[in-house]
């Protein structure tokens, strides 16, 4: 008992895993966005896709964004074309969600989330926390002082208390 103890005591003094917060992603808007930018608030980070059957979490994301973006959560839409249900251009992802859902959270460009094109920000939760998107709309919520707070897979809905359970207390 007490040797286990013990190997739980050290695996909570590890120090927070140090993710990626710097590499710029492309705006959707034009110009580039970083998580950095964004410090000391907590981040939702979101992959998706626009032809996903998860797609509809878009309404969710908005809500969330809308209930709490006053008290510091951001909601980083990621579009990829990595499970193959992305449109073509960064032009047909924005006019879709703006059309369908009418997002106005950020949102960065086509991005590859995993594999040997991912983006820093995905290889390095990959590396530090083990997590990597299975599917669209996998969730990774940033911490405000950068580390990894939680990771979520597709199912997980915006709206749901698991989500919202580990974010209320990350914010202002």
């Amino acid at each position: 008992m007490r040797f286990i103890l013990a190997i739980l005591a050290s695996l909570l003094a590890l120090p927070a895993a140090a993710i990626e917060l710097t590499a710029p992603f492309e705006n959707i808007d034009g110009g580039t966005l970083k998580l950095s930018d964004w410090a000391g608030q907590p981040v939702l980070v979101v992959n998706t896709a626009s032809r996903c059957g998860f797609t509809d979490q878009y309404e969710g994301l908005q809500t969330l964004y809308e209930t709490y973006r006053d008290r510091g959560l951001v909601v980083l839409a990621v579009p990829s074309g990595d499970f193959r249900q992305e449109l073509a251009t960064n032009e047909e992802v924005k006019d879709f969600c703006e059309l369908t859902y009418g997002i106005d959270m950020p949102m960065t460009g086509i991005t590859s989330v995993r594999g040997a094109n991912a983006h820093p920000f995905y290889t390095s939760v990959a590396e530090e926390v083990g997590f990597t998107p299975a599917w669209n709309f996998s969730k990774i919520l940033v911490a405000p002082n950068g580390t990894v707070a939680a990771t979520f897979g597709s199912t997980v809905k915006p709206l749901s208390s698991t989500l919202t359970d580990e974010i209320e207390p990350l914010l202002n």
